[in-house]
């Protein structure tokens, strides 16, 4: 695997390496002493998959904020999404910045989400499968969001959502 570190601190772009021969191919997607290696002590307590169906459904922004706050590493497994984080952390040098990353599967790379930066993606095509890896695992009742459009952030999307959750939608504007 290759690390990259992206524009915010802490958030990573992790680039699998597939090995393929006459039968198809490999790669390794998490080795908890390789990310340890690259500075990257991540070892998920918990895997979950979002279905998407539809080619432009926006979810997010997400998080969960401490004491509670979760890692995620990110991935497509069949489709394409812009995948977005924004830091909210109050100290850190890109507080309210964000920075994307076009997650695909056949490229399998992935995004490293550390606490404190929000994640949301909207599909680039339909039938689109991420598969998020999370530690510590989920608190139900715990999560927190931003709205996609806050002018705070200024994110440019690269079109209008056509589906989105009234939750996501009705995120009040981030204060911090």
């Amino acid at each position: 695997m290759r690390f990259e570190a992206t524009a915010i601190p802490g958030v990573v772009r992790v680039e699998a390496e597939p090995r393929a021969d006459e039968r198809g191919g490999f790669a390794r997607l998490h080795c908890p002493e390789e990310f340890a290696a690259a500075g990257v002590p991540f070892v998920p307590a918990q895997t979950s998959l979002s279905r998407n169906p539809h080619a432009g459904t926006l979810r997010g922004l997400h998080y969960q904020p401490a004491p509670h706050g979760e890692v995620k590493l990110v991935r497509v497994v069949r489709g394409r999404v812009f995948d977005v984080a924004v830091d909210l952390r109050a100290d850190s040098p890109t507080h309210r910045r964000w920075t994307a990353v076009e997650l695909c599967a056949e490229t399998m790379t992935a995004l490293l989400i550390p606490e404190g930066v929000a994640h949301g993606f909207l599909t680039l095509e339909p039938d689109t499968d991420v598969l998020y890896q999370i530690a510590p695992a989920y608190r139900p009742g715990r999560e927190a969001g931003v709205r996609w459009d806050d002018p705070a952030f200024g994110i440019d999307w690269p079109a209008v959502p056509a589906l989105i959750s009234d939750r996501d939608r009705t995120y009040p504007d981030y204060r911090a």
